[in-house]
């Protein structure tokens, strides 16, 4: 199935501190020649609406996004999720971080065919540890939505877990370009410069 056979919508949380990487534009920082926040917003092609909760930043297929603030700036996910939410109308939403550099269209897709299959109201992928990825996943806007609105936590881990999302595992690549993989280091933004994905984009 393809990711835009169904109607949804995308939300795109770019606002972070990245205090582990010194206060650097994370989502701004270049891997494979790209901005981290295209390459997240070309896993989600067929969003009718793409939301990006952060500052307006240049780049390939982010023209037509509309941008949000959560309030106050930098307050943290779950503040940005109830901002990001608030422009949503399809039925459906992909919530992704924005310093996913493996994700594509489609993870996206199964993590979409998964939630349907399951008949669940949201689909995760799991890292090859079984940790769930809170932010790449898929939701049903309307369960989402309504556990948002009694929620008072700050954590997305208390928030979208009792959902009971549908877990997607796939097999840990060996050259470490797994979909789940984000940067919150600068480590983690030298692996994934060194990839053999990003250095074949920049041959």
């Amino acid at each position: 199935m393809r990711d835009d056979a169904v109607p949804y919508d995308a939300v795109i949380l770019a606002g972070g501190r990245a205090k582990r990487l010194g206060g650097l534009d994370k989502p701004g920082e270049p891997v494979g020649g790209r901005p981290l926040i295209e390459r997240v917003a070309a896993a989600v092609p067929g969003a009718r609406t793409l939301v990006v909760v952060g500052p307006p930043r240049p780049g390939r297929g982010l023209e037509r996004a509309v941008h949000v603030r959560e309030d106050p700036p930098g307050s943290g996910p779950i503040p940005a999720l109830r901002a990001g939410l608030a422009l949503v109308t399809e039925a459906e939403v992909a919530l992704l971080a924005a310093d996913l550099p493996f994700l594509d269209a489609g993870h996206v897709t199964a993590l979409f065919a998964a939630a349907r299959a399951a008949g669940a109201p949201g689909a995760v992928l799991v890292d090859d540890e079984g940790k769930e990825q809170w932010l790449t996943g898929v939701w049903r806007s309307g369960p989402l939505r309504a556990a948002l609105g009694s929620y008072t936590g700050q954590s997305l881990r208390g928030l979208l877990g009792p959902l009971g999302p549908a877990a997607i595992r796939l097999a840990s690549r060996a050259d470490g370009c797994d979909p789940w993989f984000d940067c919150d280091t600068m480590d983690d933004l030298d692996r994934a410069r060194r990839s053999r994905v990003t250095s074949e984009e920049t041959a």
